[in-house]
C-alpha cells in the first residue's frame, strides 16, 4: 500500500527505494552486515543509479554505526531525490539494528579489509561511479585505505586527522582522484583554517568550510547542506538544493 500526496521531507521521512540487507566478506575472513538502497521507477522496479555512495561511519567506540543520522537520511532520500545508490554497513565489531559485524574494532588498521570489502561489493554488484564518503573516523579509513583505482573520488565529513597522517595525504595527492572535504566551522577536532593548511599537500583537495556547523552535523539544515554538497560533487549539474517536499507516493510505515 502507498499514499499519494505532497509530503514535506522531515527527519523521519523515508522515500521510495529498493532496500536490501547485504553482507560484506573481508579478506581476513569476517562477515560484515549492511544495507544497499537503490533507486526505483515509479512502478517500483529497480532503476540503474547514476552513481554510488559507499559510506564509512563515525567511531564505533563513541556511538558511530551504519545508522548514524547523516547516512541514514542519505539512504532514505538520495535514491529518490538524486538517483544514487547508497551502501552503508557496520565496520568490524560494530552493532546496529541491522545486526553486528564480526570481528573487533582495530583502530583503523584491520579496517583496511572492511574498506576493500565495501569497494569489492560495489564492483561485484556493478554499481556505477562509486564515491567513498567518510564521516569522522570514516574519513580516516578513506584516507588510509581508500585510494582504490575503481573509485571516482571521495568526500570527507568532519575529518579529525587523528589517525590519518601526512603520508596518507601524500598518497591521496599522488592518487589524483577528487577529494572533497567538508569542515564544520565549529568542529571539535579540526576547523576550516587548519584543515586548509593540512590538506594543502593534496593539490586536488577542495576544502569547504560550513558556517555554523558542528562535528556531528546535527539539525536538518546541516544535513541538507551535507547532502546537497555530496550530490553537487558526485553529480555535477544536478539541480540544487535538493527538494524539501516529495510529490508522489510514500511507502507505508
Amino acid at each position: 500500500m502507498t499514499t499519494q500526496t505532497s509530503h514535506q521531507i522531515r527527519s523521519t521521512t523515508v522515500l521510495p527505494a529498493h532496500r536490501e540487507n547485504v553482507e560484506l566478506h573481508t579478506a581476513d575472513g569476517l562477515t560484515l552486515v549492511g544495507e544497499l538502497a537503490q533507486p526505483v521507477e515509479p512502478d517500483g522496479t529497480p532503476r540503474t543509479p547514476s552513481a554510488t555512495l559507499v559510506t564509512f561511519h563515525p567511531l564505533p567506540t563513541h556511538g558511530g554505526f551504519m545508522d548514524s543520522h547523516v547516512y541514514r537520511k542519505a539512504a532514505w532520500r538520495l535514491p529518490a531525490l538524486a538517483n544514487l545508490s547508497v551502501l552503508r554497513f557496520n565496520t568490524r565489531g560494530t552493532s546496529s539494528p541491522r545486526g553486528t559485524s564480526e570481528g573487533e574494532f582495530d583502530g583503523g588498521e584491520g579496517e583496511r579489509y572492511d574498506v576493500a570489502a565495501a569497494i569489492e561489493l560495489a564492483e561485484f554488484r556493478e554499481l556505477p561511479n562509486p564515491w567513498l564518503v567518510g564521516w569522522s573516523f570514516g574519513t580516516e579509513l578513506v584516507l588510509k585505505h581508500g585510494a582504490d583505482p575503481g573509485i571516482e573520488g571521495a568526500i570527507l565529513l568532519s575529518p579529525p586527522l587523528h589517525r590519518a597522517t601526512d603520508a596518507d595525504l601524500d598518497r591521496w595527492a599522488e592518487f589524483g582522484k577528487p577529494l572533497v572535504v567538508l569542515v564544520p566551522e565549529l568542529d571539535d577536532y579540526l576547523r576550516p583554517d587548519e584543515a586548509r593548511r593540512r590538506f594543502a599537500r593534496v593539490p586536488q583537495a577542495e576544502v569547504i568550510g560550513v558556517d555554523g556547523a558542528k562535528h556531528l552535523w546535527v539539525g536538518e539544515s546541516a544535513v541538507r547542506r551535507v547532502l546537497d554538497e555530496i550530490v553537487g560533487h558526485v553529480l555535477p549539474g544536478h539541480p540544487l538544493p535538493l527538494p524539501t517536499h516529495w510529490e508522489g507516493a510514500l511507502p507505508d510505515a
